[in-house]
């Protein structure tokens, strides 16, 4: 009995219910109050360190105007990719010609200098965890 019942509090799904699927008390039994289990191994907050100290930061790249539009919307860069290597990675990736030009934009408002950091961008613009940036081939802000 003791071993299904630290089955159940090891994975996160069944956490909270008893072998039957009934609730437990917040607690659980008395010898799990006794010596709490460990985080699971697969949890999300061993996993990754906070926000701040993330060596890779997601962007999601939405398209503007007749720029052909990327599948994948949502990238992990690295902090200290600047919005120049960016530029030529969106270039590459929608086989763009070399001589076309892309713009990138944060907010919809203003383009980045081509050596600022993402780094920098996200911890300034960012947000819900994520640096939203917009492309395309012609100017369309600031």
């Amino acid at each position: 009995m003791a071993e299904a019942e630290k089955k159940s509090l090891a994975s996160p799904q069944s956490e909270g219910r008893s072998e039957r699927g009934e609730e437990t008390p917040e607690g659980g039994s008395a010898a799990a109050a006794a010596n709490p289990a460990p985080p699971p191994a697969g949890s999300p907050v061993t996993e990754e360190p906070a926000g701040d100290t993330k060596k890779k930061i997601d962007i999601l790249l939405k398209a503007v105007g007749d720029t052909p539009i990327m599948k994948t919307k949502k990238w992990a860069v690295e902090r200290t990719r600047t919005i120049q290597g960016l530029v030529d990675f969106i270039k590459k990736f929608l086989k763009l010609m070399t001589s076309e030009q892309l713009f990138i934009y944060v907010n919809q408002s203003f383009a980045p200098s081509p050596d600022q950091e993402v780094g920098t961008l996200y911890e300034c613009f960012g947000s819900d965890g994520k640096l939203v940036l917009h492309y395309c081939k012609t100017q369309a802000w600031g």
